[in-house]
Formats: C-alpha cells, sequence, structure tokens
C-alpha cells in the first residue's frame, strides 16, 4: 500500500508512465491523445463540481471531487512538463507569507 504522504508523486511517475500508452487500455494516454484543450477542458469541470459538491454541502463529494481535480491537475501538468516539486516549491517559499501581500506582490492588487 503507498503512503499517503507519497501519493501525488506515485500518481505523477504512473501519469508518465501511461502518457504515451495504449487509449484503448489507459484514461491518461486517451486525454493526452485528446490534447490540452480536453485535459483542460477536465479539470475545468472538476473544479466546478468541487464547488458544486461545496456549495451543497455535501462533504462526501467535495472529498471525492477535489481527488478528481488533484488527478487531472497532475495529468495537465505532465503535459505542460510542469513538475509537482516545482509546484511544492512555490508553496513553501509562500509558507509563513499573509496572502494579501503575497498576492499585492503579483500585482494583484484586490486580494482575491
Amino acid at each position: 500500500m503507498t503512503d499517503k504522504n507519497d501519493i501525488l508523486k506515485k500518481l505523477e511517475a504512473v501519469i508518465k508512465t501511461r502518457k504515451y500508452g495504449d487509449i484503448e487500455k489507459s484514461y491518461v494516454a486517451k486525454l493526452f491523445g485528446k490534447g490540452r484543450k480536453k485535459i483542460t477542458q477536465k479539470v475545468g469541470e472538476e473544479a466546478v463540481e468541487l464547488c458544486i459538491a461545496a456549495s451543497h454541502h455535501d462533504r462526501d463529494e467535495a472529498i471525492l471531487e477535489s481527488a478528481d481535480l488533484i488527478f487531472h491537475m497532475l495529468v495537465l501538468w505532465s503535459d505542460m512538463d510542469i513538475k509537482l516539486e516545482e509546484v511544492l516549491d512555490v508553496l513553501v517559499e509562500r509558507e509563513g507569507l499573509s496572502g494579501i501581500e503575497e498576492k499585492k506582490s503579483r500585482g494583484d492588487v484586490d486580494g482575491l
């Protein structure tokens, strides 16, 4: 069984190995075969489904949709050659910063 702390790294590796797999046998390969437009569409769909579950106060559904969103984000990152470690590095850099100050540093004046 996979350690929960390592699941995102393991999933990132699995996505990479299935990227060019058989589209008849691999959902990941099928997504990559359809291109970035389809991958981004799936990320958007999962984000909307998560928001709908949250607005309905459906905790269990929100958990499932969160997992779907994370999975599809990892597929998109792989397509864009973004590594999980790079995203984690940004989060580490932001640790301890006020969200408002961090957004201002990027030119987001209203902070939302």
